[in-house]
């Protein structure tokens, strides 16, 4: 059972990220379907320059791992300006300017691994996983499930979710944040400059979907192939199952992060291995849940007010 548990994190972990960037989007109001692109292709570069320092080899492995993780974040930050300046500052429809970079992000990463490397696949080494942390990790079962073979994104992982919550509910900026997805004219009436809070939240959520694309390959594999298996169509799901909510999130991370471990570990579980059903049919599991989860509880979602909406101040 802590084996399934600890291998659960490593799809938690980007989902919680991944889900944390699209609510830090759309909390201004400003809907981002982008995260599987960002994901994508923030995890390419993060892993090519993982594979480049790893190269060299005189770059410990864990400043790799973060190395790429920053870079990773650095260009889904980029990538997401163009979705930024299409919705904010021409009005662009949010949804085709997204889908626009869902579309262009294997191309470009498939395109430029084979001009480049010779090949799709980007082959690294993943050498990121800690077997203990020393005194931390002899702590009666809570250090063998959270400081025993684990990796340092999984900390990452929890103080962003931190940062998310103390700044969306605890700061002057959060509250901007949330004024402006909820009436923009009303925080432009108070003075809120609502192009500059969307960029930043919008670039934010760029970020968050970029290091998590990285956190997500560099965990599970050891190559890129130009996919990140639907993790950022399914942290959107994450997202809204979690209400817009920084530990609601976490809850729907865990949640789906379990279900798509077991899907992937079944033989490992008895009882299902016994079962015998075809390895499609648990493959499926999670986005099936996932629809479901989603069916029952979308009505009852607590969208931001505005999301979606083109802010057109001539119309206050």
């Amino acid at each position: 059972m802590i084996n399934i548990l600890q291998l659960s994190f490593v799809s938690i972990i980007p989902l919680l990220i991944v889900a944390l960037g699209g609510l830090m989007s759309e909390k201004s109001g400003v809907t981002n379907i982008a995260l599987e692109g960002l994901m994508l292709i923030g995890g390419f570069i993060g892993i090519w320059t993982i594979k480049i320092l790893q190269t060299s080899g005189n770059v410990p492995p864990q400043l790799v791992y973060l190395i790429g993780i920053l870079v990773g974040g650095i260009v889904g930050g980029l990538v997401v300006t163009v979705h930024a300046f299409a919705s904010i500052k021409m009005n662009a429809d949010q949804t085709i300017s997204a889908t626009a970079i869902n579309l262009f992000a294997p191309a470009f990463a498939i395109f430029t691994a084979r001009s480049v490397l010779g090949g799709q696949q980007v082959i690294f080494n993943p050498e990121f996983r800690i077997d203990k942390i020393p005194i931390l990790g002899d702590i009666p079962l809570l250090g063998e499930i959270f400081f025993q073979k684990t990796y340092i994104s999984f900390y990452i992982g929890i103080v962003i979710l931190l940062a998310v919550w103390i700044l969306v509910y605890k700061t002057k900026l959060g509250l901007r944040i949330r004024a402006v997805g909820e009436n923009p004219h009303a925080a432009d009436a108070q003075g809120i400059n609502i192009y500059r809070v969307r960029y930043f939240s919008v670039i934010s959520s760029g970020v968050l979907a970029g290091m998590g694309g990285v956190i997500f390959v560099a965990t599970t594999s050891g190559s890129f192939d130009a996919t990140v298996a639907g993790m950022g169509f399914l942290a959107i799901g994450v997202l809204i199952f979690g209400n817009w909510s920084p530990f609601r999130v976490l809850f729907a991370a865990i949640f789906f992060g379990l279900f798509r471990t077991i899907s992937s570990a079944y033989v490992s579980i008895a009882f299902l291995n016994k079962l015998n059903l075809p390895s499609e049919i648990y493959l499926i599991i999670p986005y099936l849940v996932t629809l479901i989860a989603l069916a029952f509880t979308s009505r009852n979602s607590r969208a931001p007010k505005a999301i979606g909406k083109i802010y057109d101040i001539s119309s206050r």
